[in-house]
Order: C-alpha cells, then structure tokens, then sequence
C-alpha cells in the first residue's frame, strides 16, 4: 500500500482564492483593529478596484442595518458615523 498523499500537505484543503467580499470584511475589520498585517493581507487578495467596491458595499450594508436598528434614516446613520451634523 502506498504512501502517496498522506503528508501534511495531503491533509489541508486546496487553496481558494478570496473574494472582494471576504477581503472587504477582513480589510475593514483590521483598520478598525490597527492591525496592519491583516490590512496587508487583504488588499493582496483582490484588484484595488474590487476591494473598494466591496467595502463600499459592506459601508451600505452596515449603514443600512444600523439605520434599521436605530430606526433612523440611512443618511443620518451615515452622517453621525462620520460626525457630521445631520441635515
């Protein structure tokens, strides 16, 4: 009986690649955290382009959960978020 493929290698799962959402979820969460190895890890995943569109995507999608949450209205989440006065 053979031997082939029962290394440590054999036992890991093939690597996938990360989508822009993924490498927006981890990009966003390690600025927040100040930790710039996982800030430097996501922005390996993906094109500049698709990271911005998936944090972009995650800020809409944060904004909107928070607004619902609070029962405010997406632009005075947004707004207060980034300490601007609301409208």
């Amino acid at each position: 009986m053979s031997d082939r493929g029962a290394g440590p290698a054999a036992e890991r799962p093939p690597a996938r690649p990360h989508n822009i959402f993924e490498a927006a979820a981890t990009y966003v969460s390690a600025c927040a955290e100040d930790d710039q190895r996982r800030i430097d890890e996501a922005t390996d995943w993906v094109s500049p382009e698709a990271l911005s569109f998936g944090v972009s995507e995650l800020a809409c999608r944060a904004v909107i959960a928070l607004a619902r949450e609070r029962n405010e209205s997406p632009q005075t989440v947004a707004r207060g978020l980034l300490g601007l006065p609301t409208v």
